[in-house]
């Protein structure tokens, strides 16, 4: 089974049995953000976090197994095409040199850990339309000389 086989069969899962990925995450224990993540197959999880998966979505034990091995993160394309993704690559592209900037004469030289890392995706109620707030928490790795 490959991490492709394995996500279709856990959203085909969610799917049958009308959950939400926060429905999911709160029955394993683990932020909705990282689980979904895993269930994409861009993280990988510990035996007792695939075990648990798989039993609240009734998945089977090739799952449990491939939920366990350590993903190829690798992007199909130079530039998603996909509305959402592509919008964080127009944030990236508009406002990445400031966010460097910015830790740069915060923190130093160096940058923010993607592995020592969470995030929270929130939707906040605004009566000139809802906002998505997404907070990102990583450590500051600088940059060693030698």
């Amino acid at each position: 089974m490959t991490k492709i086989e394995m996500t279709e069969e856990i959203i085909i899962s969610k799917k049958e049995l009308g959950l939400s990925w926060e429905d999911i995450s709160s029955k394993v224990g683990l932020g909705s953000v990282f689980l979904t993540s895993a269930c994409l197959g861009k993280n990988s999880l510990t035996k007792e976090q695939a075990k648990k998966l798989c039993k609240v979505l009734k998945l089977s034990k090739n799952v449990e197994k491939v939920l366990q091995e350590y993903p190829y993160k690798s992007w199909d394309q130079v530039i998603p095409t996909d509305p959402v993704v592509y919008r964080f690559y127009e944030v990236i592209g508009v406002y990445g040199d400031t966010i460097k900037e910015i830790i740069g004469e915060k923190f130093g030289d160096g940058i923010m850990s993607a592995i020592d890392f969470s995030m929270d995706i929130e939707k906040e109620k605004n009566p000139a339309g809802d906002r998505v707030v997404i907070t990102m928490n990583g450590k500051f790795l600088g940059y060693k000389s030698w």
